[in-house]
């Protein structure tokens, strides 16, 4: 039995990097995988191949997870052709660094519309289904960030804390109808955005990781299955590190 078989999932933001591996561990666990994208066309088809072969229905949907009207006529269609919504994975993010004395009202804005107001407007969507059901699972991709702060990440940093005040406070809202909601944050993970990082920049990141390498977004998605299976029904409001160790309460 797979751990996710006839679930229905949708994942924000998933043509790559976490997302991505989120959506090819829940095709793999049997869980019917919707995803959003913002502009990449030809790089959805690819995963959309790709998850279908395991087996599940796969579609993806070209929206602006910042955008409300959007973002409902997602879900909508989800629950249209599936009848059900099970899974929510709050995944779309994007950074927009620069000291504070430096950043713009454009960078503070697009980066708390993209990364924290999508989180409302997905849970928004997809909550009156879900209280319904008496069943569902939020899970939120925060970031360690958002725990302990960085200097020049003041917006991802406040995104990515607020996302983890929001799940507390759904978890607090929804408990008594079954439906769960726990936020990740992931450490220093390898993805295309991190290729880019200079070697010795990458080898001082490296000296505050106990496990001394970076994580893997398969790693992030392993956690995703299992907050969003069966086998999690008794947690809630919870934040889990995927860090190898970089912040220890």
């Amino acid at each position: 039995m797979k751990l996710l078989e006839g679930k229905v999932a949708l994942i924000t933001g998933a043509t790559r990097g976490i997302g991505r591996a989120i959506a090819e561990k829940y095709a793999q666990q049997g869980a019917h995988v919707a995803f959003t994208y913002r502009s990449s066309a030809g790089l959805a088809e690819e995963v959309e191949a790709a998850l279908s072969a395991y087996g599940i229905t796969a579609k993806g949907y070209q929206a602006d997870a910042g955008n409300m009207a959007a973002v409902q006529a997602v879900v909508d269609d989800i629950i249209a052709r599936h009848g059900r919504i099970d899974i929510i994975v709050n995944n779309a993010g994007i950074t927009g660094d620069n000291l504070l004395l430096r950043m713009s009202e454009e960078q503070w804005n697009t980066v708390i519309q993209t990364n924290l107001n999508s989180v409302f407007f997905t849970t928004k969507a997809a909550l009156k289904t879900m209280l319904k059901q008496r069943s569902g699972s939020f899970i939120n991709i925060s970031s360690v960030v958002g725990v302990q702060g960085n200097a020049g990440q003041a917006n991802y940093a406040a995104s990515k804390a607020g996302m983890i005040g929001f799940t507390k406070s759904l978890a607090k809202e929804v408990g008594s109808r079954g439906i769960r909601a726990n936020s990740i944050a992931p450490g220093f993970i390898a993805t295309e955005m991190t290729d880019a990082i200079p070697e010795k920049e990458l080898e001082s990141w490296l000296t505050g990781i106990p496990l001394k390498r970076p994580g893997q977004p398969s790693e992030v998605a392993d956690l995703c299955v299992f907050l969003g299976s069966d086998m999690s029904t008794y947690i809630t409001g919870q934040v889990l590190n995927v860090d190898g160790g970089m912040i220890m309460a």
